[in-house]
């Protein structure tokens, strides 16, 4: 028995979808590729407003003389003592010195918030030493601890660079332990049965599945050195960001104080962003949400 081939002109045609059905949406995954002729305003602009929008208002304020010089200087004034300044050699020597403190008291703080944060993360035992005891140190204001160090330490570079490490281990050793807590047990018990040992597990399996929260909480900790260091260059400094703010107001320069805001606003931002795209290169065998258009 033959079959008859069909007639083309008795086939249904399929109606073509209408042109709002096949428009793409506006949720997307980071490696998919975005299509669609819609143009939108570049991400870098749209960031942009709120900063340049801010400095704006704040010129306008302070030209019309709503914000009077003797509560906040100008950004003209900011500008023109950034320029002497660096002119002078002492605002990079000042940065100089503050960025040797942080980058100090952050190898340090990384250095125990790792150590611990894999201890407690990987054995029980650890867990039950270290985490009870890192939760009840965390409830403890860091900044109210600086009294404290001016009497173990002295008022050198030591309590300094103390304090910056002291706020560095907080935030990486929580995320770092909860990162690896976090780990799927079905992904580990797979891998177990795949073969793999006690070091293997940790290292194919635990430490990757890890590294998310790592890299969050390694922003976190970058932000608070620098927040931790405003607060340490105030102990009797003799040189960085905080020895011009304390040498400004004493003279009632809101210029200068202002501008070294300014520049551990930026060296913040400029570690955060370097973060940000090392987070984009070690994870970017994730498909992460990256939020509507």
């Amino acid at each position: 028995m033959t079959t008859k081939p069909l007639d083309p002109a008795v086939v249904p045609r399929q109606a073509a979808p209408p042109e709002d059905a096949v428009r793409p949406g506006r949720v997307t995954l980071r490696g998919t590729v975005r299509t669609g002729r819609r143009r939108t305003i570049p991400r870098s602009v749209r960031r942009s407003v709120g900063p340049v929008g801010l400095v704006l208002l704040w010129l306008l304020t302070s030209a019309t003389g709503v914000l009077p010089e003797t509560v906040l200087a100008s950004p003209v004034d900011v500008v023109q003592q950034a320029v002497e300044l660096t002119r002078s050699g002492e605002l990079p020597d000042a940065i100089a010195a503050s960025g040797r403190r942080a980058a100090i008291g952050f190898v340090i703080g990384a250095s125990v918030a790792l150590g611990l944060s894999l201890l407690a993360g990987l054995f029980r035992l650890g867990e039950d030493v270290v985490d009870s005891s890192m939760g009840m140190f965390r409830a403890i204001p860091w900044v109210g601890l600086i009294p404290l160090f001016i009497v173990w330490f002295g008022i050198e570079e030591t309590p300094k660079i103390a304090l910056v490490a002291l706020g560095v281990t907080y935030p990486l050793y929580f995320n770092i332990y909860g990162g690896i807590r976090s780990t799927d047990a079905q992904l580990v018990e797979a891998a177990r049965m795949m073969g793999l040992g006690r070091l293997g597990l940790i290292t194919y399996v635990i430490l990757p599945s890890a590294l998310p929260g790592a890299l969050v909480g390694l922003r976190y900790a970058l932000s608070t050195a620098w927040l931790a260091l405003v607060f340490a260059e105030q102990i009797n400094a003799d040189a960085g960001l905080g020895y011009l703010m304390s040498n400004a107001q004493q003279y009632f320069r809101t210029d200068v104080i202002v501008l070294c805001l300014v520049v551990y606003a930026l060296l913040g931002l400029t570690c955060d962003l370097a973060v940000r795209i090392l987070s984009r290169r070690l994870l970017s065998w994730r498909a992460n949400f990256e939020g509507g258009a």
